[in-house]
């Protein structure tokens, strides 16, 4: 039986909204360097609605992408954008990756960004996509990190918040803290030269785009995908919610600071 993977966010419009604002916002600082050869294939691995696979996609014309993803609703939606865009070098496939319907060494490269944070068995499913990456191709893995939001002003409710996610995700299987981890799993994957690049939101007034794009339309609207599951278990009133979501969208006014910590990974895999 394949493992189901617990989405914490839900599959809903709202949330397909959310991640290509998400990729957009985050393109340049994710992907300036996420740079293949010509005529070399690429595994992308949980791409979901393809909000990710559009941009390495347009950035890599001369490479070959196959996208895959465990959700057959996310898969047809990632076609049919990539089909919008005239994005001819990516095919999309439901598949799981914990049973990758390919043969050994079928790709020259690996790549996943956001979906370890959703697994029970990450170090299971690195090494199924090692299984099917030549030797010596690479692996780059991108996720993010809960435990490094911190921002100004202070507000005790957005801190429980943003726990109360983690605590969520966690509970469904997951780990949202999982940025901080990269290079032990990486490295207990047996894949060599490992190393890990991490990336700063950092957002003022000075930086505007930023300021709406991440602040409101990334990580806030993020935290409140969970305001249901938050309430309903007891861990916030409705008022101590909303005020917590008040608190990270104060941090968008003139005085306010966000911070956030992605982390990029790359390693080689070893000769087998």
């Amino acid at each position: 039986m394949r493992e189901e993977i617990g989405y914490v966010h839900g599959y809903t419009v709202r949330e397909e909204g959310r991640l290509y604002d998400q990729a957009q916002t985050l393109a340049e600082l994710l992907h300036h360097d996420t740079v293949y050869g010509a005529g070399e294939r690429i595994l992308e691995a949980g791409c979901g609605i393809g909000a990710q696979t559009r941009i390495l996609a347009s950035k890599n014309r001369r490479t070959r992408f196959t996208s895959i993803d465990l959700s057959a609703q996310s898969v047809a939606r990632g076609r049919e954008e990539a089909e919008l865009l005239g994005l001819s070098n990516v095919e999309f496939q439901v598949a799981d990756v914990y049973r990758l319907p390919f043969d050994d060494d079928s790709f020259d490269h690996g790549f996943v960004c956001f979906l370890l944070e959703h697994l029970r068995d990450p170090r299971g499913a690195l090494s199924e996509l090692a299984r099917v990456v030549k030797p010596r191709g690479t692996m780059t893995i991108i996720e993010g990190d809960h435990g490094s939001a911190y921002f100004y002003p202070a507000c005790t409710e957005s801190e429980r918040a943003i726990k109360a996610l983690v605590r969520i995700q966690a509970e469904m299987g997951g780990n949202s803290l999982i940025g901080r981890q990269l290079y032990p799993l990486l490295d207990e994957a047996g894949l060599e030269d490992v190393t890990v690049s991490p990336r700063m939101v950092y957002a003022d007034r000075t930086r505007p785009k930023l300021v709406e794009g991440f602040i409101r339309d990334t990580f806030t609207a993020m935290v409140e995908g969970v305001r249901d599951r938050a309430v309903s278990m007891g861990l916030f009133s409705v008022e101590e919610w909303e005020k917590g979501v008040r608190g990270l969208l104060r941090t968008m006014e003139p005085d306010g600071v966000f911070c956030y910590t992605f982390f990029k990974a790359t390693g080689i895999n070893p000769f087998k």
